[in-house]
């Protein structure tokens, strides 16, 4: 709505009717002012000149300390994706708990999103501490150039190091890989029928031999790992300490918390397996499938994303045939399905 000009005339008796008609025009001359702008708030401009300052700031060192602003962009950015992912994990726990959903009856990437943000807080908690105080996220950014492997999250990697760490702790995972193998046949004695041991045998020679099993082979064996003695209840401290290396969880615990633990995060596997099944492979992205398989024990840096694709049908061919009281066998299965996929392909 136009609003108009209000005020005083002065008339003159120098010009008349004249000048009467010059006052009510002025009197009566729209003002073009709107009711529906608002005068800018203080803290939009606030925010505004933040903003300015921050990309003068990230120019002067992109400039002058180029080294230091990629430590420095990496850290923003990964910041940024933690917030997001934070916000993301927030809509599910909402959603769960307006519907009554539990957790294995998510859909597959809410599914896989909770379990990543679960681990990966985790882990940055400790950061996360020390860059609250003010300018303290300069010590995180020592933290970042020193060790940013130990520390940080995934967030906070540049692709460079994404690579490079995923690659030491795949390689950390394949050393214990054997370890595994040896256990197996070294129980092999306490398995009462013949058949099955040699089964069993013939299963793992096989993959130290550097071939690659078949799903069959593997569902052959599958009553040793129900009960004793591979099952989780009958593994000693060794093979749990092995198996928790392959999953990338701490090894130093007593051996109860060793079985909780591994029990716990095979079975969020098994969820995982079960949600993927109703998704199907076909729906994800090609990053997805390489970190589906990363984390069964594949590492998929090497491998074509068909190649990855066809390896996850395996796994998921095995997973989906299993009890939750055979949970063993998945685990071991992490080790005779993907310990050799590669020599298998280069053949």
């Amino acid at each position: 709505m136009a609003l108009y000009r209000t005020g005083t005339c002065r008339l003159t008796t120098d010009g008349g009717g004249r000048g009467l008609r010059q006052c009510l025009v002025l009197l009566y001359q729209p003002c073009h002012l709107s009711t529906s702008q608002k005068p800018q708030g203080v803290l939009p401009l606030i925010t505004s000149k933040v903003k300015h300052l921050n990309a003068k700031y990230e120019r002067f060192l992109e400039r002058k300390f180029p080294k230091f602003y990629i430590l420095y962009s990496t850290f923003m950015k990964g910041a940024k994706m933690l917030w997001i992912d934070g916000k993301e994990v927030t809509r599910i726990r909402r959603r769960m708990k307006s519907q009554g959903i539990q957790y294995h009856q998510l859909p597959y990437r809410d599914m896989e999103k909770l379990r990543q943000f679960r681990r990966d807080l985790i882990k940055a908690t400790p950061v996360i501490i020390i860059s609250a105080p003010p300018f303290a996220n300069y010590l995180v950014f020592v933290l970042m150039y020193l060790f940013p492997r130990q520390l940080l999250i995934r967030h906070f990697w540049t692709p460079k190091q994404q690579e490079e760490f995923l690659e030491i702790y795949h390689n950390k995972r394949k050393d214990v890989y054997e370890d595994v193998l040896d256990s197996l046949l070294q129980s092999l004695p306490s398995v009462t029928e013949q058949t099955l041991q040699d089964q069993i045998r013939y299963l793992v020679t096989q993959v130290q031999q550097g071939i690659h099993p078949k799903v069959a082979n593997i569902e052959q064996v599958r009553t040793a790992f129900s009960g004793p003695p591979f099952c989780m209840s009958n593994l000693d401290v060794y093979q749990m300490r092995s198996l928790s290396r392959i999953m990338f969880l701490t090894p130093h615990l007593p051996a109860f918390f060793l079985q909780r633990r591994l029990r716990s995060h095979i079975f969020e596997i098994h969820h995982l397996d079960h949600a993927l099944l109703q998704c199907g492979v076909q729906e994800l992205a090609d990053e997805e499938v390489k970190r589906a398989c990363y984390i069964r024990g594949l590492n998929s840096a090497h491998l074509s994303i068909e190649d990855c694709r066809k390896w996850l049908r395996c796994w998921l061919q095995l997973s989906e045939t299993l009890k939750e009281s055979e949970a063993s066998l998945l685990l071991h299965s992490m080790v005779l399905l993907s310990a050799n996929y590669l020599q298998s392909l280069e053949r």
